[in-house]
């Protein structure tokens, strides 16, 4: 692909290298975290400063895949108005970007928060930016189960950030997200299928089809359900998390019977779209049960 600067960059371009709602999502499921890591009140420094140094980092890591995805971008018609692709921005100046970003996250979390959120902030990084974007995604139809785990880390960065250690609990915050991302992002390569094919990327609809695929999209979401209802077996949760995890996953379900049963790429996109809402209220909902019955498991 040709790349010439079209227009001058302003500072929207660089705003959305970093994906902002994918960001966005990331730092929710992180100060859920937080808050869950503590009965108590979490100070507002912590907050702020882990917050911040992971939303930069992240958004690191989303603008080294936009620098990677840029000839492939270019193809598909969901991301064919991405700003590098638009000539908006050119390969350098996203670079320098990333970089920069990722430096200031990773100095925010070492100066104020700890070393351990920092280094696992790292891990994400690189595992998302570099593992998943230049490796995994090419390599096998695997990609998004292995990779999702970096996608996972937002819960266990923001429980570290504030107890400065690896929790169980913290864990199966991770589990619920990396149990969530398959068939959050498996409906929308369904929807997609042809576009990936065309640029030769090994999503599981392109190498297997779109009813394996929804076949194990259901599998994925029975295993979210099960996944999503282990911190009330724990304690960490109660009955208002209960009935809402409970409601959310039921719905999720559903929609990938109807997936598997129609094989319609509007129903593909409905559960996709779905899938946001989910992750969206289920963390909420944990952290509204955490205030409202609290838990005195946590020292």
């Amino acid at each position: 692909m040709e790349s010439s600067l079209t227009e001058r960059a302003i500072w929207r371009d660089y705003y959305e290298l970093c994906k902002p709602n994918v960001v966005w999502l990331m730092i929710l499921t992180a100060i859920v975290g937080m808050c869950m890591a503590t009965t108590g009140a979490v100070p507002l420094s912590i907050v702020v400063a882990a917050s911040v140094g992971i939303a930069l980092c992240a958004g690191s890591a989303a603008t080294v895949n936009h620098l990677a995805d840029q000839h492939i971008d270019a193809v598909m018609a969901r991301t064919s108005g991405r700003p590098i692709v638009k000539g908006k921005i050119d390969s350098q100046g996203a670079a320098i970007f990333a970089l920069v970003l990722g430096c200031v996250g990773m100095v925010v979390l070492l100066k104020w928060v700890n070393a351990l959120t920092a280094w696992l902030t790292l891990a994400s990084l690189i595992g998302y930016a570099f593992i998943y974007t230049f490796y995994l995604k090419r390599a096998t139809p695997q990609n998004i189960v292995i990779g999702g785990l970096a996608g996972a880390m937002p819960p266990l960065l923001g429980w570290t950030a504030v107890t400065n250690q690896v929790d169980g609990n913290a864990l199966l915050l991770v589990l619920i997200i990396f149990a969530w991302t398959p068939p959050h992002f498996w409906a929308l390569a369904i929807a997609r299928k042809e576009e990936y094919a065309k640029v030769e990327i090994p999503m599981l609809p392109v190498t297997h089809g779109s009813k394996y695929t929804a076949v194990h999209i259901l599998l994925y979401t029975l295993m979210l359900f099960v996944s999503s209802l282990l911190p009330v077996a724990t304690g960490l949760s109660g009955w208002i998390y209960f009935i809402g995890a409970a409601v959310l996953g039921a719905i999720f379900i559903y929609q990938a019977i109807v997936l598997l049963r129609t094989m319609k790429n509007a129903d593909a996109m409905k559960m996709f779209r779905f899938s946001i809402v989910y992750l969206m209220a289920i963390f909420p909902i944990m952290l509204l049960d955490h205030y409202v019955l609290p838990k005195p498991f946590i020292v």
